[in-house]
């Protein structure tokens, strides 16, 4: 993984978790829609991105203390930090 961030955030991450299904959770749950999704880094949640009308990759993040995600978009291979604002490639 590649980063000009100091984030240590990001540098912890040794390998990545990928979405199971191609969902966002909790949209589901409720029936809505989602534009992009996320994945934690830190347990594997795939959530929708703050695009989407219930933001709940950012809801996760804050409720959690989960600081990462991962993009979950077909072609997208990046990393994302809540609390740094960072972002990183891999």
């Amino acid at each position: 993984m590649t980063s000009s961030s100091s984030c240590e955030h990001l540098k912890t991450i040794t390998s990545l978790k990928h979405e199971k299904r191609h969902v966002c959770e909790e949209c589901i749950k409720t029936g809505d829609e989602w534009v992009h999704l996320r994945t934690c880094q830190t347990c594997g949640a795939t959530l929708c991105c703050d695009s989407s009308p219930n933001r709940h990759a950012s809801r996760h993040a804050q409720t959690s203390d989960h600081p990462v995600i991962a993009s979950a978009e077909p072609g997208e291979r990046w990393l994302y930090c809540y609390p740094d604002d960072a972002f990183a490639e891999y």
